[in-house]
């Protein structure tokens, strides 16, 4: 009767918390196959939209799955395989492994390299807009400095000559004619030849003003390049002045006979917002953001699926719990150790290996338990309890202790 109600009684404080920790840890284990799978899926979209620049679409596809898969299955076959049992096995599956890990961040990359540096694209290609217009501009206001110069120079000449033509003092004027004061025929030529370069002059400055105004508003539009809500109708107005600015130069340039500076040629609309295409010059420009972020993807899923199969808690039945006990009180070495936990030694005693002793089916048990997650191996011959293994014991101990004080209270009820 005792027997009986110690084999199948499911009761006691410290079933329940056994109970209770058990099936906490289960459905942890549970939860991480959905999150191994939505990291792989994840993984897979980043190395797929990155091998998708270099091949077919469809074989990328198909890449990309084998690649997800031997991850996930490399993962789980590592926790299952010792290297010491079969090296080459082990490093087979860590070599595959490897490839498949490199493969995927290498792809991913790509991905994570056009979210992370795509502002930085747009800052550099404003820099590029920013010193290509700074250096024509830089050309235009030395033109403009020479053919100011050339003006000014040709202004005063000519005044000179009208007033040497007018006092008579001209070395063009003939002996016979020098030194008469007046407005002759000489001072008539050279006074045109005077109001001309005045009238070029005028002009020329008007011209001048009106390039200084599209230099402004040239100048204007490349800033609102950064902040403006519609960017393609802020950069048709910036190549609309930039345009504007090539006719005036060209203009004052061929008035003066002087060489026109080389423009350079700006990018278009579509080549200003077109977004990163992948490529292999995108590792020249290392990101460490969009490295880490890649790798980090896959990290996480070799991680989880190296522990999903590395640690298999589960609960014991009733028959399970019995045989446990039974065996565990086999075992004659514990300790205490530094971490606080019951330390057991798992060899055979000297004197058990003098008697031959065959300990077959409590290292069975000891095989079980870390199975299970309830015993943690320190090394070769130690092992300690994992916390969800001293309720266990301790309910048994407690069914253990109430048994035979049972049988006690039975044997002195039978000998009165």
């Amino acid at each position: 009767m005792s027997s009986t109600t110690y084999q199948n009684r499911p009761s006691g404080l410290g079933y329940l918390i056994n109970q209770i920790q058990t099936l906490f840890v289960s459905m942890l284990r549970i939860w991480t196959i959905p999150i191994v799978l939505m990291l792989s899926v994840s993984s897979g979209f980043t190395t797929y939209y990155g091998l998708s620049h270099f091949i077919t679409p469809w074989i990328a596809l198909v890449i990309t799955v084998a690649i997800q898969s031997i991850i996930v299955i490399c993962s789980l076959e590592m926790a299952s395989i010792h290297w010491k049992a079969n090296k080459m096995r082990y490093f087979s599956v860590v070599a595959s492994l490897a490839i498949a890990i490199g493969a995927s961040i290498t792809f991913s990359y790509f991905q994570f390299y056009e979210i992370s540096e795509k502002d930085t694209l747009h800052i550099n290609r404003l820099n590029e807009l920013r010193s290509g217009t700074k250096d024509y501009l830089n050309k235009i206001l030395e033109i403009k400095a020479d053919i100011l110069q050339k003006q000014k120079q040709a202004l005063e000449q000519a005044s000179n000559d009208a007033t040497q033509a007018y006092f008579g003092t001209h070395n063009q004027i003939a002996e016979g004619y020098k030194n008469q004061v007046g407005e002759g025929p000489f001072w008539r030529h050279y006074n045109q030849i005077y109001q001309e370069k005045k009238q070029q002059s005028l002009q020329q400055e008007q011209l001048f003003v009106e390039l200084d105004k599209q230099i402004r508003n040239l100048q204007t539009s490349l800033n609102n390049l950064d902040t403006a809500n519609n960017i393609e109708s802020a950069y048709s107005e910036f190549l609309k002045n930039y345009q504007d600015i090539q006719l005036l130069v060209n203009q004052a340039s061929s008035s003066m006979g002087l060489a026109l500076p080389e423009a350079p040629l700006l990018m278009t609309y579509k080549q200003f917002i077109e977004d990163i295409k992948p490529s292999f010059a995108m590792w020249q420009g290392f990101s460490w953001f969009a490295f880490v972020c890649a790798a980090m993807v896959d990290f996480f899923t070799v991680l989880l699926s190296y522990r999903l199969e590395f640690t298999a808690p589960g609960p014991l039945t009733v028959q399970e719990e019995q045989l446990v006990f039974e065996c565990l009180r086999q075992f004659t070495q514990f300790r205490i150790n530094a971490n606080d936990e019951l330390e057991m030694i798992i060899e055979k005693s000297e004197l058990e290996k003098a008697r031959r002793y065959s300990d077959w089916s409590r290292m069975f048990v000891v095989g079980l338990l870390l199975n299970r997650g309830f015993l943690r191996k320190i090394d070769h011959r130690t092992v300690e309890f994992a916390p969800n293994l001293y309720p266990l014991i301790a309910e048994k101990m407690s069914d253990k202790i109430a048994a035979l004080r049972q049988a006690k209270a039975q044997m002195i009820q039978t000998n009165s």
